[in-house]
């Protein structure tokens, strides 16, 4: 009996502070496509059957026009709101949020649409086909480990600021041993470096398996999810910048042996936005792969 098709969890809810303006949906195409076009392309020739946005409620009209209307011509397309007082039971915004709570809660709000194997990505990272495609094998192989696509840290990099990345440590068996959330990269020479709130410094080779929130679940991680998220604001509550990631969420799990997380690995481009200066990048990469013929020149045409 076949599997069902997986889910692509899309986490389309924040701004991008650091990058100025509402990089979700800026065009990077040549016929005016945004990266998600490119996700959404992707994802719908490597076997996914449904797509399930995160996004703002303020922003809802304006994301569906601009991008969501284009998927649903060709796939199943839901919408969940990722917002500040969407809280368990006995806690509340602390004065001064304005922030988001982070991608685990982002990935909550999804709880009650998803029930098959699902992937989640940002909506402002190019991942490439190859990298869809061996995810969505892994979601449709029946197994109940998790799964994430790991990337080279040298190759995810930007040379107009610091980036943050979920940094890995992977054993002989190509399963996640540990993963470490670094908040401040930057490129130095060949290799890089992180510098924390402290100013205190690890040097990193570029090699290192890194982690771009690309990852690939079960329904189980909700409760799994729900409960570090929980555990999370009992300690954060009140510090209106703090945010719970996935990669840290995931990576408690591993610590109490709560979670397998087989890493995948993609040969294939990855590159993304953060900062505006990425933008040229971005168009330029996109255009020699339209060039190559890994895209045609007009997406949904």
């Amino acid at each position: 009996m076949p599997m069902t098709s997986p889910t692509l969890l899309v986490l389309a809810a924040g701004m991008g502070n650091r990058y100025g303006g509402l990089k979700q949906i800026d065009p990077v195409g040549p016929s005016g496509e945004a990266i998600i076009d490119y996700s959404a392309f992707d994802a719908l020739r490597a076997g996914f059957g449904k797509f399930v946005f995160v996004i703002r409620k303020d922003l809802e009209q304006a994301f569906k026009q601009s991008v969501g209307a284009r998927f649903e011509k060709h796939i199943a397309v839901e919408y969940v709101f990722q917002e500040l007082d969407k809280l368990p039971a006995g806690f509340q915004i602390p004065a001064g949020r304005t922030k988001p709570w982070g991608t685990t809660h982002a990935v909550l709000m999804a709880e009650d649409v998803i029930h098959e194997p699902f992937a989640v990505i940002n909506a402002d990272d190019f991942y490439g086909v190859q990298a869809y495609r061996v995810l969505s094998a892994h979601l449709q192989s029946g197994t109940g480990d998790y799964a994430m696509v790991g990337f080279t840290l040298r190759n995810t990099l930007s040379q107009f600021g610091s980036v943050a990345r979920g940094v890995c440590r992977v054993n002989a068996d190509n399963y996640l041993e540990d993963i470490v959330e670094l908040t401040n990269i930057v490129p130095q020479d060949a290799h890089a470096r992180n510098t924390d709130a402290d100013g205190h410094v690890i040097q990193l080779t570029g090699d290192e398996p890194v982690s771009m929130n690309m990852w690939g679940f079960t329904p189980r991680v909700f409760e799994q999810l729900r409960e570090r998220f929980a555990q999370f604001l009992a300690l954060n509550a009140t510090d209106a910048r703090a945010e719970c990631y996935i990669p840290s969420a995931i990576g408690e799990l591993l610590a109490a042996g709560q979670a397998r997380v087989k890493v995948l690995r993609s040969d294939g481009s990855w590159f993304g936005v953060t900062y505006r200066d990425d933008r040229a990048r971005v168009a330029e990469s996109i255009g020699r792969l339209v060039a190559q013929g890994d895209y045609p020149e007009s997406l949904w045409k």
